[in-house]
């Protein structure tokens, strides 16, 4: 399909509310990278008119009303750490695993959902076929893959393609931005807590990154949950921010030089070790001990100072690694005080529900940057490149304003710059 200009484009069908429900256009508008033009996200995502998608079995096309831009698809755009194109056969990727929308159309077998249902998604799939579905946990499958990064048909399109069993109901008392700003992130965020480390009350949680877009839901979780948490920024304004979600305190990373770099002397690494402990111990005041828990997703930077810091017999729990994934720490603590690594990735379609559930009855409330336009996908992602975003950004589709799609009374979004 050839590119279009935004001058080209009639973006008013965006909203166009004359499609009757289970029939779907030839074409839609979607925000497209392609194999041949990876690079810069403001280069590599270009708009597009293409083939709508049709549900086959088990699989839902949802007409989509707002997005959430997620760095993964600032990976997609650049081609690393490896290509997309080798995860799925389509030459096209149309990125956005966040999303909130209509349902418009479903497949064969599709029971549970109709045309008209207002929705959200989580971005697990797998075949139904893989045994692990059905009594292991879909995570384990080898079918798994992620949803508009690992496939393609996300939310940064008119349309987007999903199987049903991703769907969640809507939170009514959102609007539709603040729908699709929370799924990736905090389905992640509850799963490493409430499944892999198994948090109870009482426990102390470390939170690296409190204010970020992991942080801001581990943070609340804790506090739902009946711990106490301490969560690591960049800055006094976000310190505030995650005492307002629940935490104990804060802690500024600038006040510490503790970041693992790597190639480190023996006297560099003595300088970083004795930043670690004084780190450590500023942590265990904060708390009342050493914590139970270290919630981490900075990797290569931080790990060292988590498996310390940690307390015997306590868990490290990490979904990614966002300061590089070759780790290097003196395992001694690890096994002299029986402390335990737990890797954790995304969620299954169950704790999507029950996080999802927390949602809606508001015990847990999105927290939300910017709301920008259609027309701003390129921009939205170079700006999380060039790490110039202050959180969460969600993207207006089908939506024509902020604060459409409220149906119930309850609490808003958190408005808040975030990021560490």
């Amino acid at each position: 399909m050839p590119v279009l200009e935004l001058n080209e484009a009639d973006l008013t069908q965006l909203a166009d509310d004359s499609q009757p429900l289970g029939e779907l256009p030839t074409t839609m508008l979607a925000w497209v990278i392609r194999e041949d033009r990876l690079g810069e996200p403001e280069d590599a995502i270009q708009l597009e008119e293409i083939e709508c998608p049709e549900p086959g079995p088990f699989e839902v096309v949802v007409k989509v009303m707002a997005a959430g831009v997620n760095f993964n698809n600032v990976w997609a755009a650049l081609g690393e750490p490896v290509s997309v194109f080798r995860y799925h056969p389509e030459d096209h990727h149309i990125g956005g695993s966040d999303a909130s929308g209509i349902v418009w159309k479903v497949g064969e077998g599709v029971t549970r959902w109709k045309p008209g249902d207002e929705v959200v998604m989580h971005c697990n799939q797998a075949s139904y076929e893989d045994v692990e579905v059905h009594g292991l946990d879909p995570l384990a499958a080898p079918s798994q893959q992620i949803w508009a990064y690992e496939t393609t048909w996300g939310s940064f399109a008119q349309y987007c393609k999903v199987q049903a069993q991703q769907l969640l109901p809507k939170p009514k008392h959102l609007s539709w931005e603040e729908a699709a700003s929370y799924g990736l992130t905090y389905f992640t965020a509850y799963r490493m807590l409430l499944d892999r480390a198994k948090i109870q009350g009482g426990d102390k949680v470390l939170i690296w990154g409190a204010a970020g877009g992991l942080g801001v839901f581990a943070t609340q979780l804790v506090k739902m949950a009946g711990g106490k948490s301490v969560g690591v920024v960049s800055s006094d304004e976000k310190g505030e921010l995650v005492k307002q979600l629940g935490a104990e305190d804060y802690i500024n990373r600038g006040d510490y030089k503790l970041q693992r770099v790597g190639g480190e002397t023996p006297e560099e690494e003595k300088a970083r070790f004795k930043e670690s402990r004084r780190f450590s111990n500023d942590v265990a005041e904060i708390l009342g001990g050493a914590p139970d828990i270290v919630f981490e997703h900075v990797g290569k930077a931080t790990f060292p100072t988590s498996v310390l810091c940690v307390k015997t017999f306590g868990k490290v729990v990490i979904c990614g690694a966002t300061s590089g994934y070759n780790l290097d720490f003196d395992v001694r603590y690890l096994w002299m005080r029986q402390k335990e690594i737990l890797g954790s990735h995304f969620a299954n379609a169950w704790e999507a529900k029950k996080a999802n559930d927390l949602i809606d009855n508001g015990q847990i409330s999105p927290v939300l940057w910017k709301t920008m336009g259609f027309e701003a996908v390129p921009e939205s992602h170079q700006m999380l490149r060039d790490n110039k975003h202050l959180g969460k950004i969600a993207i207006l589709v089908g939506a024509t304003e902020e604060g459409q799609g409220k149906t119930a009374d309850g609490p808003a979004a958190i408005r808040a710059e975030v990021g560490g």
